[in-house]
């Protein structure tokens, strides 16, 4: 008995007149004409064969590995009345099967390995070691005293200097981070929250001085204070100013900055704060509504600034559900975005997302067992349609990676890419029982979260009453004791226990690193005009007080002087220092 093997679209493809679509033509890219659809073709069909003939493939030939030819995406004969509307087509909306026609044929993800320790000049060179391994974008920690607003010459600061990520106070430092990489032509994503203004503020003071236009500066900030109060706990103020901090950014990079992503909507902290997949789609896409409420509420259109913003979720264990929750997300911010907010660009209705592997999955027992994890959940954030990439290291139960972790964990990506043939077609797994199961059930759990968070008055004072919060702590404590009582296994863990363990390599952060940047922080602001430094911080604090925009001021600021703590130090002045009222 035959088997219904589906119809599928090749780039190069029109359709035969029994409907169904041909196999490659062999010439990439080639325009189709949508007349030669049949005339009862869906216009959504027809839409997408002029839009992926438009495409450019990043290779001439895409086949398995024993030469089969691969199609760009794949179709049910028949497609029932519900298709469109619930799964579609790849490039257009719900987005369920991608937010880009012919997806990782025509660009691969980008590969944005997370990097940051020591000084400057140290995350320098790990920068320009992984471009030379085939990197396609930066990625930058902080460490913990930049995180949390203070300078390296902070009580608060000792013994933290360099240890989680790179030390950063002053523009000097943020020129030495970035010397010989040309702004204006690398993508840079910085991991940072509270002092996130000051560190924008940095970066376009230094692409100023190496001449990049404003509307060449191109890169992501994470920015995402409100997955801060739910899970991360790196704060500076309350949340509700902490708000207007955010909304002033996205006025400034709406206005100045077009290519630069203002906010990262972070899932993966609340996942890894032990939240559910249905949890952290759903409070992520919460904090989401809270963002584009608060820009509109600034007097933006949501179509001026809704295409720039960004997510970032973690891709942890379960391998379908990963999916699942990948593909729920962005046809459930689809939605929100169009019926919710009255969205009328297709970009701002686009969920493009980061995916960073789990980095509590990973265990110091037999942590070579980490490189398998770590291969498993990139191959579902490939499958899931992420447009950017990180995988976490086997070290990283331990430390910073060292530079031979780091490049396998880079190399993982490639030869997913490269030889595991899965990027050749979009969304394969479409159509799967299973998945398409699991997409609908994640979207269903995830409204759930949403509508209850509505009827506390929004996402803001959800946090205020600790809701996020309590949910997380009950699912990681229902988790931990499942790993516990043996039900859920982990390898090494509860499971396959050796006695002894495997050495590895480890990178160590050298004391001198903390004294040296203590030494600069402190010459820095001897040797600058503190006059002008002293009034620049006094037009800091106005901003604060007058309602007028803080990046401005902050950016003027940063210029003469002004260091990431001082500015910090204003907002604990200004607006009042949070303290976590630890919801039970």
């Amino acid at each position: 008995m035959a088997q219904d093997r589906g119809s599928s679209m090749e780039s190069t493809g029109a359709a035969a007149s029994d409907g169904h679509l041909p196999p490659a033509s062999g010439r990439p890219g080639v325009a189709v004409a949508a007349n030669a659809l049949p005339s009862d073709a869906d216009p959504r069909l027809q839409q997408y064969v002029t839009e992926v003939g438009k495409t450019k493939n990043y290779k001439v030939k895409f086949q398995s590995l024993d030469a089969r030819p691969i199609d760009v995406t794949y179709f049910p004969k028949q497609l029932p009345a519900e298709y469109f509307a619930q799964i579609g087509v790849p490039g257009q909306y719900p987005f369920t099967r991608g937010v880009q026609a012919n997806m990782y044929r025509g660009r691969a993800w980008t590969m944005r390995m997370f990097a940051g320790f020591g000084t400057p000049e140290d995350t320098n060179r790990r920068f320009k070691f992984l471009l030379q391994q085939g990197q396609t974008g930066l990625s930058t920690a902080f460490d913990m005293p930049t995180l949390m607003g203070y300078d390296p010459d902070h009580p608060m600061s000792e013994g933290e200097v360099g240890r989680e990520g790179v030390s950063v106070c002053s523009l000097s430092d943020m020129e030495r981070l970035f010397g010989d990489i040309p702004l204006g032509e690398v993508s840079t994503s910085m991991t940072i929250n509270a002092p996130a203004i000051v560190m924008l503020a940095l970066y376009v003071a230094v692409a100023e001085r190496q001449g990049v236009p404003y509307d060449q500066i191109s890169g992501t900030l994470q920015n995402d204070i409100l997955k801060e109060f739910i899970a991360q706990k790196e704060w500076i103020s309350p949340p509700r100013p902490s708000m207007r901090i955010i909304r002033d950014m996205l006025v400034f990079c709406t206005k100045n900055l077009p290519k630069w992503n203002t906010i990262s909507i972070s899932g993966y902290h609340i996942r890894e704060a032990g939240a559910t997949a249905a949890q952290e789609l759903a409070f992520t896409l919460a904090d989401g509504i809270g963002y584009v409420q608060a820009g509109i509420e600034a007097g933006l259109d949501v179509d001026d600034f809704a295409p720039r913003l960004s997510f970032f979720f973690d891709v942890h264990n379960d391998f379908f559900e990963e999916i699942g929750k990948l593909r729920a997300a962005r046809r459930l911010w689809a939605r929100i975005m169009k019926e919710r907010f009255g969205a009328k660009n297709p970009k701002s209705m686009m969920l493009r997302t980061h995916c960073q592997t789990a980095g509590v999955s990973l265990t110091a027992q037999q942590p070579m067992n980490n490189v398998v994890r770590t291969t498993w959940q990139a191959l579902s954030a490939i499958l899931g349609g992420t447009q950017s990439l990180h995988t976490n290291s086997l070290d990283e139960t331990y430390a910073l990676p060292t530079e031979n972790a780091a490049k396998l964990a880079l190399r993982t990506q490639q030869l997913l890419l490269e030889e595991s043939g899965v990027a050749n077609s979009v969304d394969p797994l479409a159509g799967s029982y299973f998945v398409e199961k699991l997409t609908d059930e994640m979207e269903e759990e995830a409204l759930y979260y949403i509508r209850k968070i509505d009827d506390m008055g929004g996402i803001v004072r959800a946090v205020e009453l600790g809701y996020p919060q309590k949910e997380i702590a009950e699912s990681a404590f229902t988790f931990q004791r499942r790993v516990e009582s043996g039900e859920r296994k982990t390898v090494g863990v509860n499971a396959y226990v050796e006695a002894q363990g495997d050495p590895i390599p480890l990178l160590h952060i050298d004391h001198t690193v903390e004294l040296s940047q203590v030494a600069r922080c402190k010459e820095h602001k001897q040797n600058r005009d503190n006059v002008a430094a002293s009034a620049a911080l006094q037009g800091v604090h106005a901003a604060c007080q007058d309602g007028s925009n803080l990046v401005v001021a902050i950016l003027a600021a940063v210029k003469v002087g002004v260091t990431v703590g001082e500015v910090s130090d204003v907002f604990r002045s200004e607006f009042g220092v949070y303290r976590d009222p630890a919801f039970l």
